[in-house]
């Protein structure tokens, strides 16, 4: 999701819970358990900024508790170290609080709550870096996640590089019935990955903002900006530099991701934000709200969470066999829902799908949502 400039997760949340149509699984209302041995730190939102408690830790598990008390312009805390997002809650509105769970290693640390009068919260970690006190097997089933992870996501990166290139080739070549045809098609490997996108600053709102992101139109870039063009201005006059600069920030997210490693609970954490991307902006149909290919970021979103699960469930199963089974199953559930919409190699226009048929895929994800929130803590012990 787009680091945006305005408080936009509030204002769509508010008005689709009129109509019913938000999963409420992804930010509930109550703590989740954290692992045995986490030292708890409390975040409160409000419109001044984060209140963490306590602001500095010993290396090792922590669990987060993110609660907006009264903040009307913040919905989330982030938890960032070089300016990269090492984890994050998001869509709180007032009197929501979700929590995530990481192993953290000494160091200095700062939680940010986008939109704040005072966004940035220094946070200290002390002590050396905190090994996980794991059973042997359960720390070799998650060493192969995280590196199985890591390639997944540099070979997703590699195939979003020549997609992205052919819709951008046919925006410059002015040819709308092309782009239109590789809109969909580039969007699925990035919504596989964009949680790690995010965590590299400004480098998601480049590349996926939509119109509501930006306080200033003429500096929106990226797949939205171009989905404009095409299926409401129904014009590519004038958006070659948009295409170019697009193929510029796609590659520079293939030379992050190659640098970049991951720990267990940041793979449970990244499945939870993408489920979270379905609820907040997919169902909504706020997502490609011009060209309604919806329903293939919907599927790219779980898709690529249900990969971050699988390569967890080795070392999940060893843990805590009853929730590996029921996030398992309620994956297939979600996916299974999708099914009667697939229409050739994608999806029907998400524009004809009715609120009773959405409320059906809201009640699919909060089904995946309670227990995959769970599995972060499990393997973060």
């Amino acid at each position: 999701m787009p680091r945006s400039t305005t408080p936009r997760v509030l204002q769509v949340t508010g008005l689709l819970a009129i109509a019913g149509l938000v999963a409420t699984g992804c930010a509930k209302n109550k703590t989740d358990s954290a692992p045995a041995g986490a030292t708890k730190v409390s975040v409160e939102l409000d419109d001044n900024g984060c209140h963490v408690s306590p602001d500095s830790v010993a290396a090792g598990p922590v669990t987060f508790t993110v609660k907006n008390t009264k903040a009307d312009k913040v919905s989330e805390a982030e938890l960032l170290r070089n300016d990269i997002i090492m984890g994050e809650k998001e869509n709180l509105s007032p009197g929501l609080s979700g929590t995530f769970s990481l192993h953290l290693n000494g160091g200095k640390y700062q939680v940010y709550c986008p939109n704040a009068k005072t966004e940035k919260t220094a946070f200290t970690v002390t002590g050396a870096s905190g090994a996980p006190s794991q059973d042997p097997k359960v720390k070799a089933d998650l060493d192969q996640a995280v590196g199985g992870y890591r390639s997944y996501v540099v070979t997703e990166v590699d195939k979003l590089v020549p997609a992205t290139k052919k819709f951008t080739d046919a925006v410059r070549a002015g040819d709308i019935a092309k782009a239109k045809q590789a809109f969909a098609p580039a969007r699925y490997y990035y919504e596989e990955v964009e949680p790690v996108a995010e965590s590299f600053g400004n480098l998601d709102p480049d590349i996926d903002a939509r119109v509501n992101d930006v306080t200033d139109q003429s500096k929106w870039t990226g797949f939205h900006r171009l989905e404009k063009a095409l299926w409401q201005d129904k014009s590519l006059t004038g958006t070659a530099p948009t295409a170019d600069k697009l193929d510029a920030d796609v590659a520079k997210l293939k030379s992050l991701v190659a640098k970049t490693s991951y720990q267990p609970a940041q793979l449970a954490n990244g499945a939870t934000d993408l489920l979270n991307e379905v609820a907040s902006s997919k169902i909504t149909g706020e997502e490609d709200r011009y060209s309604h290919t919806d329903l293939s970021d919907f599927e790219a979103n779980v898709v690529g969470g249900e990969k971050a699960f699988d390569l967890l469930k080795p070392a999940l199963t060893r843990i805590d066999p009853t929730l590996a089974k029921t996030v398992t199953q309620q994956y297939a559930s979600v996916l299974g829902a999708l099914e009667p919409y697939k229409k050739g190699s994608g999806y029907v226009d998400y524009s004809t799908v009715g609120n009773d048929k959405r409320r059906v895929l809201t009640q699919k994800v909060d089904g995946l949502a309670e227990p995959l929130s769970q599995v972060a803590a499990k393997v973060n012990s």
